[in-house]
């Protein structure tokens, strides 16, 4: 705001001052007058006269800088990710610990007390229930970290900071610069991150937004992203550089996949959704400290448990189909495996298999169980002994022993990468593919944000695998 404009508020002011004379609306003009007066104060400096102190402008000076306002922005959002990914998997244990290993075989054995049939039991324990005690235990304790520490940097105020510097970045791709907070919001939940465009007040570049917010990683996906980074990557060069390596894929895929955000914002922008940038006015409102139990609030029930049961709600129909097609024949085979050997040839083209777009089409409803998927379906089909038999979800203490599991399916450098890039880049999870549909209200829209991940994944991991084979 220039001097003229604040001058014009004055001005203004005044004139409500003397022309409104009952005393609401004296107060009023009070009110209005004090404001500006205070506007002045801070932001205009006399000639001869020392600019005065304001803690909030040096803090943004700093923080939307174009030296250090991205650096800075890429160290929050790290430190957030790690503060997510180290702090939940304590929690994630115990959880694990208490409704994998302790409630599951008590419910197994009363349903044998009871006198379930072994169909029967299998598919209420081992598939059902067993898909939801999963993604409870995956999925809880990342978003119950992450949603709060989320909601202290917006109550905090540096989240219109974020929408600051990144402003110009999302004008170029033809997107609305409030998509870098659902864009941030979506390496928690991707349908957390659809709810969050409500923010954006264009229909055009809401849904923008909205199509393209799976290409965030949301923490569903991030443990695929390390274990694999892990197993194989880390594998490939000296101890001392393993967990640097490490990291540096997967913050790598991370990165990619804001790239592609981008890539079809502007894509979009120019295509089907053509229109002018809006234009909004960014407040950025003074630091303050948060309020505690505002925050929890917001972030556990607004946000964590809304998705969480939404994630509930489709993980137990999954763990109904992957106990079903593991344990229903078709001549000697079960329906699992005859669905992998007819995808194991197109999964070669991708550099995958067929047991990997097995466990991907099942494992639409929640990305927490696409490694126990794959397990079990690997041990399926190769006969090694591991887990507790078809259909039933599992995973493995020993890092060792998931890489033997793997390798033995047929698993190389090339699959690793390519499962990594393919976790990027497939389509949204039931969960947020709903959440689409409610926001839009519309089928075209929800089938265009499915589709267009997926499509871009087989394209990528295919060129890949081509590249990968011609060179090596």
């Amino acid at each position: 705001m220039n001097t003229k404009n604040i001058e014009n508020i004055i001005a203004l002011a005044e004139d409500l001052r003397w022309q409104i004379g009952d005393d609401f609306h004296d107060n009023l003009a009070e009110s209005i007058y004090t404001d500006a007066a205070k506007i002045v104060e801070d932001s205009v400096t006399k000639d001869n006269q020392k600019s005065k102190f304001r803690l909030d402008a040096k803090i943004d000076k700093i923080v939307t800088s174009r030296i250090w306002g991205f650096p800075i922005m890429l160290l929050i959002l790290s430190v957030v990710l790690w503060l997510t990914i180290v702090g939940a998997n304590y929690p994630s244990s115990m959880l694990s610990a208490l409704l994998l290993d302790t409630v599951h075989p008590f419910l197994k054995n009363l349903g044998t007390n009871i006198g379930f049939p072994w169909w029967l039991n299998g598919f209420l324990f081992d598939g059902v229930y067993l898909a939801v005690a999963w993604v409870i235990a995956v999925m809880l304790p990342p978003m119950a970290i992450f949603f709060p520490l989320f909601t202290l940097l917006e109550d905090f105020g540096y989240l219109p900071r974020v929408a600051f510097n990144m402003d110009s970045l999302f004008k170029k791709s033809g997107a609305h610069g409030k998509q870098a907070l659902t864009m941030s919001m979506g390496f928690g939940c991707n349908a957390a991150g659809v709810v969050a465009t409500r923010i954006i007040d264009s229909p055009r570049e809401r849904l923008i937004a909205i199509i393209t917010n799976n290409f965030s990683l949301c923490n569903g996906r991030w443990p695929t992203q390390i274990l694999l980074a892990t197993l194989f990557i880390g594998a490939v060069v000296p101890q001392s550089l393993s967990s640097f390596a490490s990291l540096t894929a997967v913050i790598g895929i991370a990165v990619l996949g804001i790239f592609f955000m981008f890539f079809f914002s502007w894509g979009l922008s120019k295509t089907l959704l053509k229109g002018e940038i809006s234009t909004f006015n960014l407040e950025l409102p003074p630091y303050r400290p948060p309020v505690f139990w505002k925050t929890i609030y917001t972030s556990l029930i607004d946000r964590t448990l809304i998705v969480l049961w939404r994630a509930i709600v489709f993980a137990a129909p999954a763990g109904a189909v992957i106990w079903l097609i593991s344990n229903i024949s078709i001549g000697n085979e079960s329906i699992a495996a005859w669905s992998i050997h007819a995808l194991d040839g197109f999964g070669f083209l991708l550099g995958l298999n067929g047991v990997i777009l097995v466990a991907y089409i099942v494992a639409i409803p929640a990305n927490e169980i696409v490694i126990p998927t794959i397990l079990m379906l690997t041990v399926m089909v190769t006969g090694i002994h591991a887990g507790a038999g078809d259909g039933v979800l599992f995973e493995l203490n020993s890092v060792t022993a998931t890489a033997d599991i793997l390798k033995a399916g047929g698993w190389t450098l090339l699959t690793a990468v390519n499962v990594m890039l393919f976790s990027l880049l497939h389509n949204p999870c039931s969960t947020t593919i709903y959440t689409i549909y409610k926001e839009t209200n519309s089928l075209k829209w929800t089938l265009v944000a499915t589709i267009l991940p997926i499509i871009t994944g087989f394209i990528v991991t295919f060129l890949i695998a081509q590249i990968w084979r011609i060179l090596v």
